[in-house]
């Protein structure tokens, strides 16, 4: 395989990780006999099991995500049958409850959870720096200074 330069098609190669990644958790869930599933859905699914129904923002800094993407992601499962939406204390809030359909496929997702946890593992230890750790201190390091302003820094 052709090795790019450092820093040559970054986003299209970070695109590709990701899609290689997603799609084979989304194959182990139709697998499982869940054929649609989002890799998506488990985080929100396991933290509103964990800690009871919550509020969109409440799950979208929990994760660590924007509150654009998690309502995103919840409009979806409501639309699949796994959440239902209930007005909070303030009208704009929406929370977020599990369905019976969620609940019933818990054990699955929860397998499939520590199984894919350890296959991470399996592919951390297979590299020269594990990937867990890069992605937070990418994370880290665009949280002080943004790529934005990177690139304008070299305009």
């Amino acid at each position: 395989m052709d090795h790019a330069p450092a820093g040559e098609y970054l986003g299209t190669r970070l695109r590709h990780l990701l899609d290689l990644l997603e799609g084979d958790v989304a194959r182990v869930y139709t697998d499982l006999g869940l054929p649609g599933f989002r890799p998506r859905y488990t985080p929100v699914i396991r933290l509103v099991h964990t800690r009871g129904p919550l509020s969109i923002r409440d799950l979208a800094d929990t994760i660590g995500v924007t509150h654009s993407a998690i309502s995103q992601t919840v409009n979806q499962m409501r639309r699949d049958g796994l959440v239902d939406l209930h007005p909070g204390d303030d009208a704009r809030r929406r929370i977020v409850h599990l369905t019976d359909h969620a609940r019933a496929i818990l054990p699955t997702l929860d397998a499939e959870w520590n199984a894919t946890t350890a296959a991470a593992r399996d592919l951390d230890a297979d590299l020269p720096y594990p990937l867990t750790d890069l992605v937070a201190a990418a994370l880290r390091a665009l949280g002080e200074k943004s790529m934005k302003d990177r690139i304008h820094d070299r305009m």
